[in-house]
């Protein structure tokens, strides 16, 4: 090679810095690697919902207009292409989607890529939590180790990319309201809690006299209101209690299956 090849080569490696890569490149290079995300579109209890998924895992639950409307939603979200699957979803998706129920939902795998760990840790608390029971953000946060990060928890629920499969709507403020939610926002997440038997209107007006945990009197255990199903709950737990410093006053203690903070008297 001459002086003079040497120099051209050398001045066309640095004109690469300015290049710009094709558009289609990143979605060849996942294709190749086996992490393309391809999506279904199936009805769910709150209208129909695109389901993204990648070899990693399910990737994003979310609805939209349009096929259209949703991959341009999905690439501005995560900065990659998503396009229509041709094969068939797997019968656990399809039966989670439809139900809200079944063991199957742990055994699911969630491509969470740019998540932080506590955010992850979040996630995958909530996916703990029963159909048809409901847990205050200030349960999860403590339950993760992070207790005094009950803002941060709500943060972490409100970007889930994946809700339904990762029920962040059985999550439910500190105050025992029900709050918002971010697939359609507070009616659809009463919809779901309705769908899944946790009352969220009895739910609301236990939140408004001030009851955050029922007590059984014979059991001598204080729970949250949707411990074990709300039907059964009110039936068995007729003593109603404001605090958890109150119920432990009275000699109760916290509910293992709900696990209730415990709080010191005097």
């Amino acid at each position: 090679m001459t002086t003079k090849d040497a120099v051209s080569v050398v001045g066309a490696l640095r004109g690469l810095a300015a290049a710009k890569a094709p558009a289609a490149l990143l979605p060849a290079v996942l294709r190749r690697v086996g992490l393309a995300d391809a999506y279904w579109k199936l009805d769910s209890p709150v209208g129909a919902v695109f389901i993204a998924h990648s070899k990693a895992g399910i990737s994003m639950v979310t609805r939209a207009g349009s096929a259209a409307d949703f991959e341009r939603a999905f690439e501005r979200r995560f900065g990659r292409t998503a396009a229509a699957e041709k094969s068939v979803p797997p019968a656990r998706v399809r039966a989670l989607v439809r139900t809200l129920k079944g063991e199957e939902r742990r055994a699911l795998r969630f491509d969470l890529r740019g998540l932080s760990e506590f955010e992850r840790a979040v996630l995958m608390k909530a996916l703990e939590i029963p159909p048809g029971e409901v847990r205050p953000y200030s349960w999860v946060a403590r339950e993760v180790g992070h207790p005094g990060a009950v803002r941060a928890a709500g943060s972490a629920l409100a970007k889930n990319p994946v809700p339904l499969l990762i029920p962040c709507h059985r999550v439910v403020r500190s105050d025992g309201h029900i709050g918002n939610y971010s697939l359609g926002g507070a009616r659809n997440k009463r919809r779901l809690l309705e769908f899944e038997g946790a009352q969220p209107a009895l739910l609301e007006r236990l939140a408004a006299s001030g009851v955050r945990y029922l007590g059984n009197s014979v059991q001598k255990h204080f729970c949250y209101p949707t411990c074990g199903g709300i039907d059964s709950l009110l039936e068995s737990n007729k003593v109603r209690f404001h605090s958890e410093r109150e119920a432990i006053a009275a000699g109760y203690h916290p509910c293992q299956d709900c696990r209730p903070p415990v709080a010191r008297v005097g």
